[in-house]
């Protein structure tokens, strides 16, 4: 059976992204006929996406059978009224290597007070800051999706103690698990590292405000990969001004790139990063794509379906 898959991406991304995706439907032995545009929108089987790329309207897709993003976020396309095609986020292995590193490095980071070291090159012999070990400083690790469950165990297994949070209860092996409001206040008041990896919903866009901030001991660590808006802003600033937290290590921001006149960047406590804790791979990211497409035509579950419901 030969299907016709539309790269909606963009230029940019197909280039980048043409020569693996081939290879990978190659390697999976489908028919698939890939082009960057789609005179004809009915006879698109499939529809790989970016937030950003060539449609906005889903309708003229008729018999589309399924949407597949090249982004591991969806809330920019998920409230689309048009798609009423199936749609999957991307769950990419070398993207979640990458957020493991990333996430894992600056863990270590303040947990051993490197800053203090590389920071103070001025000649004193400073013994006075020995880090305790890892199992004694407690990690929440808020979201146990995909990313969040990689990065608890990762750090589980450095003996850092990981607490986990997500809207609705989870078991991990090696993670307490925790949910709901309760269990939020709960790994906030004992943590001294917050790493957020929630996706971004109504229910999860100023997670962290100012009354929650207010839950963590002094001195705590946040550590945002995830989506900028789960932080408030200025309750951040306020709590870093107070020392209520010691530093904030930032990937994700509300706005991108990060203004050049945000706080952010004057901010002595505080490290932007360009958001790049991790990112999607076009060779490993095509053969999800492939294998989802090779499933569809299987009439086989697809991988990665996003519940409209919840957002994700």
């Amino acid at each position: 059976m030969t299907a016709t898959a539309y790269f909606a991406a963009g230029q940019d991304l197909w280039e980048k992204y043409q020569p693996h995706l081939e290879r990978a439907f190659g390697e999976l032995g489908l028919d698939v006929t890939l082009a960057p545009h789609a005179p004809d929108p009915a006879a698109v089987a499939f529809i790989i996406f970016a937030p950003g790329g060539e449609i906005e309207d889903f309708t003229p897709y008729t018999n589309c059978r399924a949407v597949l993003n090249l982004w591991a976020g969806v809330e920019r396309i998920v409230g689309n009224r048009t798609l009423t095609q199936p749609l999957c986020r991307m769950v990419d292995p070398a993207l979640t290597e990458g957020m493991v590193e990333w996430v894992t490095g600056h863990v270590l980071r303040h947990h051993l007070g490197i800053d203090s070291h590389i920071l103070n090159q001025d000649g004193i012999w400073r013994r006075d800051a020995v880090p305790p070990i890892a199992r004694d400083r407690p990690v929440a690790m808020l979201g146990l999706g995909e990313l969040g469950r990689a990065c608890g165990a990762a750090l589980a297994a450095l003996n850092f103690p990981v607490m986990g949070w997500s809207r609705t209860a989870r078991d991990v092996v090696g993670i307490e698990c925790h949910s709901g409001d309760e269990g939020l206040e709960h790994v906030l008041r004992r943590a001294e590292i917050v790493v957020t990896l929630l996706p971004l919903t109504p229910e999860t866009e100023n997670l962290l405000d100012a009354r929650r901030l207010g839950w963590l001991s002094q001195g705590a660590v946040i550590i945002n990969p995830g989506r900028g808006p789960l932080i408030e802003d200025e309750a951040l600033l306020a709590a870093l001004d107070r020392g209520q937290v010691k530093h904030a290590t930032l990937d994700v921001f509300r706005t991108e790139p990060l203004p050049p006149e945000h706080p952010f960047w004057a901010h002595p406590r505080v490290t932007v990063t360009p958001h790049i804790a991790a990112e999607t791979r076009p060779a490993s990211a095509s053969r999800v794509v492939a294998e989802n497409i090779r499933r569809s035509l299987a009439n086989e579950p697809l991988l990665y379906l996003v519940d409209r419901a919840r957002g994700y």
